[in-house]
């Protein structure tokens, strides 16, 4: 089995690590931990860099737990949404892991849900953590 998990620095993605390490654990699943972030004028290699690193500590844990964990840093041009179903269909995911935040309809208007994008095109079952 292999689970894919957004992470975004969130408590809410936070949240969806441990559920996704408890699942990994109880099914022998393989892990991947993706940030995606979009490409840009504002994005900087230091974000880059600090991303990657922030990945490499929050893949600790799973290690620690014997649990294979790969992490993955996207740049790209699509949403991250897009980014994330397109990786999920390309490695064959089983299994989406992401944390929800509450928001308002205005909101999710003015600049998009990457949950419910990810929801509605996934390839694979989504399971949401609040």
């Amino acid at each position: 089995m292999k689970i894919l998990v957004g992470y975004d620095r969130s408590k809410a993605s936070e949240d969806a690590l441990n559920l996704a390490l408890q699942h990994a654990q109880a099914f022998s699943a393989e892990v991947y931990i993706m940030t995606s972030l979009e490409q840009g004028a504002a994005l900087k290699k230091e974000d880059i860099d600090k991303t990657e690193n922030q990945l490499e500590k929050v893949k600790k844990p799973f290690k620690a737990a014997g649990v294979v964990c790969e992490v993955h840093t996207s740049v790209s041009y699509q949403s991250p949404g897009e980014d994330m179903v397109r990786f999920a269909k390309d490695k064959g995911m089983d299994q989406i892991v992401i944390g929800v935040r509450r928001r308002s309809k205005v909101g999710k208007l003015m600049t998009g849900s990457t949950a419910q994008y990810i929801i509605l095109n996934a390839p694979c079952p989504v399971l949401t953590v609040k």
